[in-house]
């Protein structure tokens, strides 16, 4: 994968499991990749093509109509087939059922896989209706599962000193680790930091470039969910942390293809998601006391700690990089009544 093109490369390995996925899927479904290509992310169309693999898995196994074909055979009318009814069944069946969703950190069977099961149903039933290609739509009528929102889970500033103080001396590493800390601890500094210093993705950390680090506007480029390019500001920690880091790797010799790549592996080659992922459950397992974290943790202890300073949701959905501010208002509901609440313990209205 060359450097200078990680994020076209990436995309072009979306694609390419794209078009895998879709040749177990009826073929009319290409039309409705095609319909939505310039709408939806790479990403976000594998997500879809698994989730109507799913579906169609269902209606092969349970529906009539669709017992009566392989499904690669299925024409587009078997969607006026399929019933209010039949939908909600199929909700009830992922209830049970206990294969993984192929998204990562979430299960079909969960309220969150099954809501985004429907909303997958719902974009491409809709696809169809508005082309005026099928008469009916079934899955607009079926309503959402109800959501449960989430406790987020963050770092206090004492567990985060913790885990820095931690990645930056080694200790209760064993013999093996320490070899390994010597040759990255300014690396891995630099990676944790950063990403508890600017709350970007863990994917947007792997696509960054020496090049896309300014030091005199004090800014890093991303590229965001989307591909859109976005710049993201950090404080003086992260300009310290990258700044000895670079220092180090200037003296290193990148791979072929890697060469742009701002960090890299023992191999010299850019790093993974994984290989973050594994770096901060490594180091967060050797601090005492702190929550089991991953990398969109601290995403969310940066979130939060902003929300925290600012009240301005605005400014939170904006350095996430949230398209939709009602994005970040999901994520920080609690929060949200917990400012209303000391608002309320502020006014006085006369002196006791």
């Amino acid at each position: 994968m060359e450097n200078n093109n990680y994020h076209d490369e990436l995309n072009k390995q979306n694609i390419k499991k794209l078009r895998q996925l879709l040749e177990s899927l009826p073929g009319f479904c290409r039309m409705f990749f095609r319909g939505v290509d310039n709408i939806y992310g790479s990403r976000t169309k594998i997500a879809y093509a698994y989730d109507l693999g799913v579906f169609f898995d269902y209606i092969h196994l349970k529906h009539p109509y669709g017992m009566t074909m392989e499904i690669k055979d299925y024409p587009i009318e078997i969607l006026d087939h399929i019933s209010r009814e039949d939908i909600e069944d199929y909700l009830e069946y992922l209830s049970l059922y206990n294969d993984s969703s192929h998204i990562k950190g979430e299960v079909s069977n969960t309220e969150r896989g099954k809501s985004r099961k429907l909303a997958s149903l719902r974009s491409f039933y809709n696809f169809y209706f508005r082309n005026e290609l099928i008469k009916t739509n079934p899955a607009s009528l079926v309503p959402m599962p109800k959501l449960h929102s989430k406790e987020i889970i963050r770092l206090e500033p004492n567990e985060v000193a913790q885990l820095l103080d931690q990645v930056e001396a080694g200790t209760k590493l064993t013999k093996k680790q320490a070899e390994y800390h010597a040759k990255t601890r300014l690396r891995d500094l630099a990676i944790l930091t950063l990403l508890l210093g600017t709350g970007i993705r863990v994917s947007e950390c792997v696509g960054l470039n020496i090049y896309d680090v300014d030091f005199d506007n004090i800014r890093i480029k991303v590229q965001r969910k989307g591909g859109y390019e976005d710049f993201v500001y950090f404080g003086e920690e992260v300009e310290d942390a990258l700044s000895s880091y670079l220092d180090e790797r200037e003296h290193i010799i990148p791979s072929t293809g890697h060469e742009d790549a701002l960090f890299l592996s023992l191999q010299n080659k850019r790093l993974s998601v994984r290989s973050i992922e594994n770096l901060v459950k490594k180091y967060s397992s050797l601090v005492t006391g702190v929550k089991k974290i991953t990398p969109h943790k601290l995403r969310s202890t940066y979130g939060t700690t902003l929300y925290q300073e600012t009240g301005d949701i605005y400014l939170v959905a904006d350095v996430l990089g949230h398209k939709d501010v009602n994005t970040t208002k999901k994520h920080y509901a609690a929060m949200k009544d917990d400012n209303k609440r000391r608002a309320a313990k502020t006014i006085k209205l006369r002196e006791p």
